[in-house]
């Protein structure tokens, strides 16, 4: 049992309380999953603690051991003498950081795997900031500070594990390319022959986590020109089990629920966002949810909820 939550704002002036309201949404769904957490937070703002700037941010978190901390400054120092692109550092939390570099994203990632191949990726992309860690929702939104983010849209998940390790590499959202989040409810029964199928493909899973299949199994769609929605009926085509999915780009949101929908999940609609949770009761913080179309999504109907351009 998980619990997942997301947000897609319609109302700008929502803006600057994006983490704070997921923040608050994430943490009514503790007792769903205590092991672990983690948000994908989407942001294009100018200020605040996290400024856009050109090219691209990569969450990196040191997989090394507490005796051999990384030294992001170095390490931003070399990888743009590699890339012959500026790094700019931004630290998190305890062993985390976001490095934002203008380099090609297959040049980026090359040097940091020569430079630091202890390091893990926890997500990048334009806009995308993710964070994810071993504990409760609220200590570990706390400990990034993630109240105070703002940002257009975010996915959370707090973790019971029940077929893998419980560790930061497996917890969610998983995020194996550009933009790109998702975050699962249930279990899938076919993913290790899934993943299989893919590494055929050279598509390699990190973790032996049934949910990090889909997300690769979405990116590997999308990558051959697929839309979001159609990736998503692959999903439901190839991969067997119950699951309710929350997936996010840039620009999209989207929920889709197994043929038998036996994992709870509840969306909001207003005028001001989309909203979705495991349980209404993570809805109830939002402004003016008591006005909100309030629906459970049916079973095998895929949700599509595109950025307003």
């Amino acid at each position: 049992m998980c619990g997942i939550v997301g947000l897609h704002l319609l109302n700008d002036d929502l803006r600057p309380r994006l983490g704070e309201l997921l923040a608050t949404m994430l943490d009514a769904m503790t007792t769903r999953g205590p092991d672990s957490a983690g948000l994908a937070v989407y942001s294009d703002e100018t200020v605040g603690p996290w400024p856009a700037e050109p090219g691209l941010r990569y969450s990196l978190r040191a997989g090394g051991t507490a005796g051999n901390p990384v030294d992001w400054d170095v390490l931003a120092e070399r990888i743009a003498a590699e890339t012959g692109s500026r790094v700019t550092v931004r630290r998190l939390a305890g062993d985390s950081a976001v490095l934002m570099s203008a380099a090609g994203e297959a040049v980026f990632l090359a040097a940091l795997r020569r430079e630091a191949p202890g390091v893990a990726v926890a997500g990048y992309g334009r806009a995308m900031l993710v964070v994810k860690d071993v504990g409760a929702p609220a200590a570990i939104c706390a400990r990034y500070g993630v109240p105070g983010w703002a940002g257009y849209q975010g996915v959370g998940h707090t973790r019971m594990a029940t077929e893998s390790a419980v560790t930061t590499a497996h917890s969610h959202p998983f995020a194996p390319v550009a933009d790109l989040a998702l975050v699962h409810n249930g279990s899938f029964s076919n993913y290790a022959t899934v993943r299989r199928r893919l590494a055929r493909s050279g598509i390699h899973c990190e973790t032996d986590n049934d949910s990090e299949v889909a997300a690769r199994l979405v990116a590997f769609r999308m990558a051959k020109g697929e839309g979001l929605d159609d990736a998503l009926r692959h999903v439901m085509k190839e991969m067997d089990g119950f699951f309710t999915l929350l997936v996010s780009t840039a620009t999209q949101f989207a929920v889709v629920r197994d043929s038998f929908a036996c994992k709870p999940a509840v969306i909001a609609q207003t005028g001001d966002y989309i909203a979705m949770a495991s349980e209404y009761q993570a809805l109830t913080s939002l402004p003016g949810i008591a006005d909100a179309e309030v629906f459970e999504p049916v079973p095998e109907e895929i949700y599509v909820w595109n950025r307003p351009s």
